[in-house]
């Protein structure tokens, strides 16, 4: 009887051993506001490469207003590093209408965000963003693959 016990207790721990092995693909919450809210706390420290890890490295696409395009996080982050640099500092808000729709392994979202920037000329610059932005769930995170930012007339 305790060979047999000892049997079945060994079975069910070889059984249950890859649920605490460590999934490849783990199960990760979905974006959430306070997320959103991080993502633009990274705008503000004008670091980009901080910014980097919110975004999938590769082929995708970023729409900002200048300049209009940019195919990959390489091309926005050093587009985007140039305009950053006019900056002394900057604070984001993302307001209570963002919204987020899991769709699968991806979610979209949309949401506007309050700037307000002090450029280093001393010039301060408030202002609303639209923000549509596409998360894709990779290896445990939700990284960028899509994004689009424009500012909304004063």
């Amino acid at each position: 009887m305790n060979k047999r016990f000892l049997g079945i207790l060994l079975g069910l721990v070889v059984v249950s051993f890859p649920s605490y092995a460590g999934d490849k693909n783990p199960v990760v919450a979905s974006p959430d506001k306070a997320y959103l809210q991080k993502i633009w706390d990274g705008w503000g420290t004008l670091d980009p490469a901080y910014e980097a890890r919110f975004h999938a490295q590769g082929p995708n696409t970023f729409y900002d207003e200048s300049p209009l395009k940019y195919g990959s996080w390489a091309e926005f982050q050093q587009g985007v590093s140039k305009i950053l640099a006019t900056m002394k500092r900057a604070k984001f808000t993302v307001n209570d209408d963002a919204q987020l729709h899991p769709a699968g392994r991806y979610v979209w979202g949309t949401a506007t965000v309050n700037e307000d920037i002090v450029m280093k000329d001393g010039k301060n610059e408030k202002g609303i963003l639209r923000w549509t932005v596409v998360f894709e769930e990779q290896k445990g995170k939700w990284l960028i693959v899509h994004e689009h930012i424009s500012q909304s007339a004063p």
